[in-house]
């Protein structure tokens, strides 16, 4: 998980999203977003990463066309669009927005709805159909940041393992396969590292 933004589904927090993603990227925009279909992530893309283009003259008469935006160069959007009949679904479904998507390849939401289940059940007060919610919004905000950052440094997950070279299976995070530390973090640890380094 790159970022996170504790709030309502709306157009002003997927920005606020991926401004920080961006921010994380290095200034760089992300070269395959794959989202459900809320029209607001497009929006919200395209006024975050997207470049300015002023049209060139035509020579023909009349008002010139003024600057648009326009999707960033190398990055491709596409949707997810899940076809159901009686509550299940039946066919997924790949909708390009802008952006070129590779031959063969198929959107898949898969990894993010595991993300959120992971959040719910790591999470009590996320859980639904449950009286175990938050009354406070800034601890609902910090509960979230907690079980996120845990769960990246601290939570060794089975199918990030990795076999050494005397064929024994080492333990690793998502921190750790992303390359940001290189051992599962003890709670205790995480919890008491002081949040500026020097």
């Amino acid at each position: 998980m790159l970022s996170v933004v504790v709030g309502k589904r709306i157009e002003e927090n997927a920005e606020l999203l991926l401004g920080d993603v961006q921010d994380r990227l290095g200034g760089a925009a992300p070269a395959v977003v794959v989202s459900d279909e809320y029209p607001a992530y497009a929006a919200a893309l395209l006024a975050v990463f997207g470049e300015a283009v002023v049209p060139p003259r035509t020579g023909r008469p009349g008002r010139p066309a003024g600057p648009r935006v326009v999707p960033p160069r190398g990055t491709c959007y596409a949707t997810v669009h899940k076809h159901k009949q009686r509550g299940r679904v039946t066919a997924v479904e790949t909708r390009v927005v802008f952006g070129a998507w590779a031959p063969g390849g198929q959107a898949c939401t898969s990894y993010l709805e595991r993300q959120n289940a992971t959040d719910r059940h790591r999470n009590a007060r996320k859980s639904r159909k449950s009286y175990r919610f938050s009354k406070d919004w800034e601890v609902h905000a910090a509960m979230t940041a907690f079980t996120l950052y845990s769960y990246n440094f601290c939570w060794a997950v089975r199918t990030l393992r990795q076999q050494d070279r005397a064929g024994r299976w080492q333990r690793r995070t998502p921190a750790m396969a992303a390359g940001l530390t290189d051992h599962v973090w003890p709670l205790e640890e995480w919890l008491t590292l002081p949040g500026v380094q020097r």
